[in-house]
């Protein structure tokens, strides 16, 4: 059965020229096109396309309102962004009313296949240059919230917490580190104090669960 498709964006060249270059594919269907956000919501609620590619700058109702009104009514609906915008406002935007994917305009016909394929396969896709943008402002925010107790340690600490983790002596630490006995024993007190932890046992598991070491090694 062929993927059900409708095109939302106010230019027509762009409505028809998408119906033409998608319909070469013989498993895919344009069954509508609409010129704005409201006639988008409306087609959709009536004609439960698998895929709607949904243009931002429309008039009447915006892109962005009215994907959220599509994933809310027809859920079963996925919503492709497809736009000129690269701004990450706009890319956050779509993904948080619950677009699927993001691709922008000059995307080619190959690109926008794939997406609308892996759309239906419930994965998510973006252009690459807009992918780059959106792991970029996630390792951000990931560093400015980092709420773990591990980022409380120094570089320094955190890799002597991997060696008494892998069950190595304090003597065998200071020898693979090259330094004294003394500074891996001020190491570990340290690092005993801050993460409020007083058995290696207890330590042992703290680095396991944040990822400092395996079971595997």
């Amino acid at each position: 059965m062929a993927i059900r498709i409708l095109i939302a964006d106010d230019h027509k060249i762009m409505r028809d020229g998408l119906r033409s270059l998608l319909e070469r594919n013989e498993g895919m269907e344009v069954i509508a096109a609409a010129e704005n956000g409201r006639s988008a919501v409306k087609l959709t609620r009536k004609l439960k396309p698998d895929v709607v590619l949904m243009d931002i700058s429309m008039p009447i109702l915006n892109g962005i309102e009215a994907t959220r009104q599509i994933t809310s009514e027809t859920p079963d609906t996925k919503v492709l962004a497809l736009s000129i915008h690269s701004d990450k406002q706009f890319v956050s935007q779509m993904l948080k009313v619950g677009a699927v994917g993001y691709l922008l305009k000059d995307c080619t016909i190959e690109e926008l296949t794939h997406a609308v394929c892996a759309a239906i396969a419930n994965k998510t896709y973006l252009s690459p240059s807009i992918a780059n943008t959106v792991i970029k402002d996630y390792v951000s925010l990931l560093s400015s919230n980092d709420s773990s107790k591990v980022s409380v340690l120094t570089a320094r600490e955190r890799e002597v917490l991997q060696l008494i983790a892998e069950g190595r002596k304090t003597r065998q630490i200071a020898s693979d580190l090259h330094v004294s006995v003394k500074t891996i024993e001020t190491h570990r007190r340290q690092i005993m104090e801050k993460l409020n932890i007083h058995n290696v046992a207890d330590l042992t598991k703290f680095a396991l669960r944040e990822g400092l070491t395996s079971l595997e090694m």
